[in-house]
């Protein structure tokens, strides 16, 4: 969310921002608003301070015997203005509200323009793909052959997008999530948390999906909302809050499914378990102080490639473009897994600072300062730590064998009862 204020400092440079999203010139239809607004609220006090004077000379009049017929008639009539611009000005607020709610993020200065993925920038590389020496399968085709990953059966159940995994395929996902977490917890600084995988209107708001992405989730009956990532509850744990300056960064971690109805995304990926409606992911959360976001962002990323440098799949880490990067970041990293069945490097965690665009619109805030008289908006950032399912895909593909049978990487054996191959049955 942006502050109106922003607006009318600069209205050239908050367009110019907006025009780098691809959005067309917006500040005169706000400002326009805004000033009938301002106008409307200016009124209405001069209208209540002229109805109160008039309150105390219609008194001094009847006690002095006089007519006060024409101050009571000029008192009605101020009342009716008043009526209507008490209506008014909550209408314009709503009106102004509505606008800037619909408008994505600033982007910070570092993120090339473009279009789309293609101006993406790569900014590092880490690992060399394997050479095989047969020609490797996509993760469908294995997990098919193996007779543990069913998309029949799951579009029996639920339809497309959806999968079954059985017997060491399911262990294996498993495996990761938890490896992931001890990882996060353990070695670098993040609480667990167990969040719900239903949220009210407020907020998945809070966050940027409503209102602009509500055609995204999934809505139950009763109005509420199936996470799409646990940064939803994670982030909104803040939201109303004024937190102490001593207590950040606040970094929080859950592993959750996440629902996502992949609204347009008609005709891509449709075969395997890369674009679900369900699936499951380990979702890193900091809140932190407006100084320190910067390299709170890279700290996050890193702790996101750790994952992947851990179970040696090469990866690549990207900046996204102004054409390719979410609503609510400033700034994103996108780190891409190589997938050898597909020949190609693939998204597999986004890093995202947000700055304060969601704690504005989640009224979270900080106290400190050195008397703890100053209160800002906090810095929220998300991050993938990382996408369990894709994890799972990297690790079929990257880690089979001519047979068709998968290595377990080292670093989950542990959670695999020492298990060191999946084979089929």
């Amino acid at each position: 969310m942006h502050d109106i204020r922003v607006v009318r400092a600069d209205p050239a440079a908050f367009d110019a921002a907006m025009a780098r999203r691809g959005l067309p010139p917006v500040a005169d239809g706000l400002l326009a608003l805004d000033t009938e607004r301002r106008a409307a609220q200016t009124a209405l006090q001069e209208k209540q301070a002229r109805r109160n004077a008039l309150a105390r000379e219609i008194g001094q009049g009847k006690r002095a015997g006089m007519d006060t017929a024409a101050l009571e008639a000029e008192a009605t009539g101020l009342r009716q203005d008043m009526d209507g611009l008490e209506k008014r000005v909550p209408e314009l607020d709503a009106a102004i509200k509505g606008a800037l709610e619909v408008l994505p993020n600033l982007l910070d200065p570092s993120v090339p323009d473009g279009r789309d993925e293609t101006s993406n920038v790569e900014l590092k590389t880490f690992g060399t793909p394997r050479a095989f020496s047969f020609t490797p399968k996509q993760h469908f085709e294995l997990g098919e052959a193996l007779g543990q990953m069913d998309f029949a059966t799951a579009a029996k159940l639920a339809g497309a997008r959806f999968t079954v995994l059985r017997g060491k395929l399911a262990r294996l996902e498993r495996a990761l999530g938890q490896f992931m977490l001890d990882l996060h917890t353990q070695e670098h600084g993040y609480v667990e948390a167990s969040m719900p995988y239903l949220v009210n209107a407020a907020t998945a708001y809070g966050t940027g999906n409503l209102p602009k992405f509500e055609e995204d989730l999934f809505k139950t009956t009763d109005g509420r909302y199936l996470i799409p990532t646990a940064e939803v509850p994670l982030t909104n744990t803040v939201a109303g809050e004024i937190v102490p300056e001593k207590q950040l960064p606040i970094r929080l971690t859950a592993l959750t499914d996440c629902y996502r109805s992949e609204a347009g995304s008609a005709g891509r990926d449709t075969r395997g378990m890369l674009r679900q409606h369900q699936f499951r992911k380990v979702e890193l959360v900091s809140i932190t102080h407006p100084d320190h976001s910067a390299e709170e962002h890279e700290r996050m990323t890193r702790c996101a490639e750790t994952v992947l440098e851990w179970l040696e799949l090469p990866y690549r880490r990207v900046l996204l473009c102004s054409g390719d990067i979410g609503f609510a970041s400033a700034r994103t990293h996108d780190l891409e897994v190589w997938l050898p069945g597909q020949q190609m490097y693939r998204e597999i965690s986004s890093c995202s600072n947000c700055r304060d665009f969601q704690a504005r619109r989640m009224n979270a805030r900080f106290r400190g300062g050195a008397e703890g008289k100053t209160v800002a908006y906090v810095h929220t950032l998300n991050g993938s730590g990382i996408a369990v399912g894709r994890a799972l895909i990297a690790v079929m593909e990257n880690y089979q064998e001519e047979d068709g049978s998968i290595t377990v990487p080292e670093v989950l054996r542990p959670y695999m009862g020492g298990m060191e191959r999946i084979a089929a049955a």
